[in-house]
């Protein structure tokens, strides 16, 4: 990690780098990039940043006043491994052209400005968090849209629809419906494939946890990784895509983060595991309380689910979130907490049950997110839930421990549900925002922004016709 940016331009020169590429996050949560050699990159830029237009890109600001700077954070650096150049890879904030102020929707800015106002609490140390990244591996995906026609077929050896010429990929070894978790090979051809982008991962300095075949047929995967403070550890999220698209994209393969990319499969979540640190303990473990949780705990579970249907807003902000949150699957339509219960919105997990890692798992959110505002939703209702001493129990969240559609019909009916669609959510953060707006975190602009940017998006979908539809449809 570099701490100055002599110390930075050094290591480029003594290494011979030959580009350094700058990455910055625009509103949705895509990556962007642009490249300067390395003779161009001067501690100048380093101090005073890179100027670019941010009008052609959604959610930043008009045509008339596009103009904004990238100012590198260097201590991100790390050597991009899929250029052919020597290439420093480094994140990026995006700041006023005229002030170098944060730019007040700037994803890397509110997340920042989040960690502050925690440690200024003088509730905890920090927030420590681990997101969950579940995605399909496709051999294949072709996609068409017009306005005379629209669909796309996903190619994928494993799926036992795909029927091929070639003797390697159709010797019966095909993962049945849901019967992919933990499948070992020959059922899992995708092994390989998940132990390099491993290696891609450690050499950038992110730890792994494991790696395995999720239950979804076609290439489901799992990487976990380590816990870290939220804007490392998103900072790396955003890498994690990087790196497992350009790996895939080698190997003549693609990767698809989408919440619900195949009809009856399981969905792909990103579900947030997190806690709050102090002397490098968990503040959430108390022996002797329901699943050895603290007060904190109850009061922090307590904000994120009172405020969930507006926290979704960010962690479930696409019209295909809520295709994956629906009743059948593991992903959680009801809102209450329970321990190891995987239908749950927060699941209290029974391993790491000690006062160093005792965490809880938010499980609605998928990778359609942009990371860093999932993560400042989060934790701001966390936060809220502690300053307010909000109850779960109290405000009817649980626990339960059991699937709630085995309660008696009269209890089950009083738990209140996530949202149905994004519209939904964006009608509940439109409502249910001034836990964001505290400290000027987010602010109503950006939240304006966001919700119209995202109702756009919902609208997209709705008016167009469905493939489907004509099935139903064609004949009446």
């Amino acid at each position: 990690m570099f701490d100055t940016p002599e110390n930075l331009l050094k290591f480029a020169q003594d290494h011979k780098v030959e580009m350094i590429d700058l990455k910055f996050a625009d509103l949705t949560g895509r990556w962007h990039h642009v490249t300067m050699p390395d003779a161009a990159f001067t501690e100048k830029v380093i101090i005073e940043g890179v100027g670019f237009d941010s009008s052609s890109l959604p959610g930043f600001k008009s045509e008339t006043a596009g103009d904004m700077v990238l100012l590198p954070d260097i201590s991100t650096a790390v050597i991009d491994p899929f250029w052919e150049s020597y290439t420093l890879s480094i994140i990026c904030d995006i700041m006023e052209a005229d002030s170098l102020v944060q730019f007040s929707r700037n994803p890397r800015g509110v997340l920042k400005k989040t960690e502050q106002y925690l440690k200024s609490m003088n509730i905890a140390d920090s927030c420590q968090i681990s997101p969950e990244y579940e995605f399909y591996i496709f051999d294949g995906l072709e996609l068409y849209n017009d306005d005379y026609a629209s669909g796309y077929d996903v190619i994928s050896y494993e799926g036992d629809w795909n029927r091929v010429d070639d003797e390697a990929h159709d010797l019966g070894y095909k993962i049945p419906l849901q019967g992919g978790y933990h499948a070992i090979p020959p059922l899992d051809s995708m092994y390989n494939l998940r132990a390099e982008i491993v290696k891609y991962l450690e050499s950038a300095g992110i730890k792994v946890k494991y790696h395995h075949h999720e239950v979804g047929a076609p290439g489901q995967t799992e990487i976990e990784v380590l816990f870290n403070e939220p804007l490392k550890a998103c900072d790396q999220g955003m890498m994690i895509k990087y790196i497992i698209r350009m790996v895939c994209q080698r190997r003549g393969k693609t990767a698809s983060f989408m919440p619900k990319p195949l009809y009856k499969q399981a969905g792909s979540g990103m579900h947030f595991h997190q806690f709050l640190q102090k002397d490098g303990k968990s503040l959430f473990y108390k022996e002797g309380g329901y699943a050895n949780l603290s007060d904190i705990a109850l009061h922090y579970i307590g904000g994120i689910l009172k405020h969930t249907p507006a926290v979704m807003a960010f962690t479930n902000p696409s019209t295909n979130s809520y295709k994956r949150l629906v009743p059948g699957f593991e992903a959680p339509t009801r809102l209450f907490f329970g321990l190891a219960n995987r239908s749950a919105t927060i699941r209290i997990p029974k391993y790491d049950d000690n006062p160093i890692m005792k965490r809880i798992e938010f499980r609605p959110g998928d990778a359609s997110c942009n990371i860093y505002f999932a993560a400042a939703a989060q934790l701001l209702a966390g936060i809220d839930g502690i300053k307010n001493k909000i109850d779960p129990a109290k405000e009817g969240f649980g626990p339960y421990d059991m699937k709630v559609q085995y309660l008696p019909p009269e209890e089950a009916a009083k738990i209140k549900s996530v949202p149905e669609n994004m519209l939904g959510a964006m009608e509940a953060l439109d409502k249910d925002r001034d836990f964001l707006k505290i400290d000027n975190i987010f602010n109503d602009d950006l939240i304006d922004t966001w919700i119209d940017l995202k109702t756009k998006e919902h609208y997209d979908v709705i008016n167009r016709p469905h493939p489907h539809e004509f099935f139903m449809y064609h004949t009446i």
